[in-house]
């Protein structure tokens, strides 16, 4: 599947060379998910991880807010089920089926509220604009987080900082935000955090050896989930095999003729 054959009504794709935008595509109602928008985001990741001329996404929001969460009307008979809300060869977007190999760098604006603020946690990088507000409030609603705040909040943040937003569903915001670490960077505005957060994609993309970041993404999922050892165990015979690929050799050869790397992903 290419951009090109992707077709959503609640979420765009576009190529920007090696970076893929996904951009939550509901603005009349704040980017809330419905059972929808759900599927057409797992495509869209499914597209970004799959295809290898992808490197990096980046995630935000049309409109004036991130999202404002789930539509639980809309859901809600599809979770008690106990059915699946992706789509067919769709990834969970909450990067809770398994193993991830490209980067996301996400961004918050206006509203970032419940499944938002779990999409950021998913995410590798965060930017945020200055007027975001975020809110983890599923325990005001009698249900709690399910998309990974649980566990991710706690790690990213510190267990007294996540709980004391998880805990009681108050708002915060970007300074709050930045100050715990759950975002990275915070511009003045939307406008500029997105172009920040294509920024750092373009960086990553281009300046980057794709198996290399590959490399990196593994090893520190495997000391997250598995412990230090599990990666350290890994570590030389990983280098072993990148210093045989052809991206080495062109590190090696434009460090040697002080030129920028163009790197293939071989």
């Amino acid at each position: 599947m290419t951009s090109t054959e992707f077709a959503a009504a609640t979420v765009t794709v576009e190529r920007d060379g090696h970076v893929l935008l996904i951009g939550l595509n509901r603005p009349e109602k704040h980017n809330a998910f419905t059972r929808e928008m759900i599927s057409d985001l797992s495509r869209a990741y499914a597209l970004l991880e799959s295809d290898d001329d992808l490197r990096v996404g980046v995630l935000y929001g049309h409109g004036t807010h991130f999202t404002a969460g789930l539509d639980l009307i809309d859901v809600a008979p599809l979770l008690t089920s106990g059915a699946s809300p992706f789509a067919a060869g769709g990834r969970d977007p909450w990067r809770l089926d398994g193993t991830w190999t490209k980067p996301i760098v996400a961004v918050a604006h206006g509203w970032a509220m419940t499944l938002g603020i779990e999409l950021l946690l998913a995410a590798d990088i965060r930017v945020a604009a200055g007027n975001v507000r975020f809110t983890q409030m599923e325990v005001r609603r009698g249900i709690y987080p399910f998309g990974g705040a649980t566990f991710r909040f706690p790690r990213e943040c510190g267990w007294g900082n996540a709980m004391r937003w998880i805990l009681t569903g108050d708002e915060f915001g970007a300074e709050e935000a930045q100050r715990i670490g759950l975002v990275q960077e915070v511009a003045d505005d939307f406008r500029q955090a997105l172009q920040r957060a294509k920024d750092i994609a373009t960086t990553i993309a281009t300046s980057a050896a794709p198996r290399s970041v590959q490399s990196v993404l593994e090893s520190a999922h495997v000391a997250r989930q598995r412990g230090d050892q599990a990666s350290i165990d890994r570590l030389l015979p990983t280098l072993g095999e990148l210093l045989t690929t052809s991206d080495a050799a062109e590190g090696v050869q434009s460090f040697v003729e002080r030129r920028p790397a163009v790197f293939t992903g071989h």
